[in-house]
């Protein structure tokens, strides 16, 4: 016969038995569950969020402040300009050549593009993804301030004026009456295929030859561009002359012409 104290330790252990059975399925289940859980979690795509307008301008805004905010040295690296000749070109640009500031473009990333193909022969592609725009908003705006330059011709073409008798300049008081200096210069482009043997120099690369005149201030007074690499430069000096809007000098003006051949020229 089982005494009262020998069944209450008689329950107390079936009870103890149970717990521990109860707390080994509890765990069993929870590491169950948490597997089922990662498994889940391991399966489940995640979609990226869109990259929209919005999202872009921070990074756009950033750019352009390490373009020509920051320092001179930053922005003649890259726009061949300090931030004070920038900022009047930008000035030259709203006054007198038309642009304006559109909602999401700013005439001064405008005109950073642009200055970026011209300084560094970038591609469309590289400016798209360092400004942060797609390719179509590139060229669009790079066309338009092209434009706007060549409508300010007269602004930046300057009138040239003749070395006087008494210069005291030391690089140009030898040549008096001169007007300026004649030079050509090769610029590389990207042409199909089928145009690459006419604009191959004799360097093997593929260019425009274009003909330019600077006076004694180093500013453009002529600019003749278009023609083919391969052509001489003698021959695009007499385009030059002979052509409907040629280079005209006047009487008794002697013209330098540096890499053409010649010493001197008098109409």
């Amino acid at each position: 016969m089982f005494t009262q104290s020998m069944r209450k330790r008689l329950v107390l252990f079936l009870v103890e038995e149970l717990v521990a059975e109860v707390v080994i399925v509890f765990f069993v289940v929870s590491y169950t569950l948490s597997i089922n859980n990662s498994r889940r979690v391991r399966r489940r795509i995640v979609y990226a969020q869109p990259y929209g307008m919005l999202s872009r301008i921070p990074d756009q805004v950033l750019h352009m402040s390490r373009l020509f905010l920051d320092s001179d040295v930053d922005c003649i690296s890259n726009l061949r300009m300090d931030r004070n000749s920038f900022g009047r070109l930008c000035f030259l640009m709203r006054e007198l050549g038309g642009l304006v500031d559109r909602r999401y473009i700013s005439v001064e990333e405008q005109v950073s593009m642009f200055l970026s193909i011209l300084a560094h022969h970038k591609k469309n592609r590289v400016i798209k993804f360092d400004f942060r725009r797609s390719g179509q908003t590139v060229s669009h705006y790079v066309h338009i301030v092209l434009r706007a330059i060549l409508s300010l011709h007269t602004l930046f073409l300057v009138k040239p004026t003749p070395v006087t008798d008494d210069s005291t300049d030391s690089r140009w008081k030898w040549f008096k009456g001169c007007l300026g200096v004649l030079d050509g210069t090769y610029i590389d482009l990207h042409v199909p295929s089928c145009d690459k043997p006419r604009f191959r120099t004799r360097k093997g690369r593929i260019s425009t030859n274009v003909l330019g005149a600077c006076d004694q201030n180093m500013m453009f007074v002529y600019v003749l561009p278009g023609w083919v690499g391969s052509a001489a430069d003698c021959r695009v000096l007499r385009n030059a002359v002979l052509r409907p809007n040629r280079l005209k000098v006047t009487k008794d003006i002697i013209v330098t012409l540096a890499g053409l051949g010649l010493n001197k020229a008098t109409p």
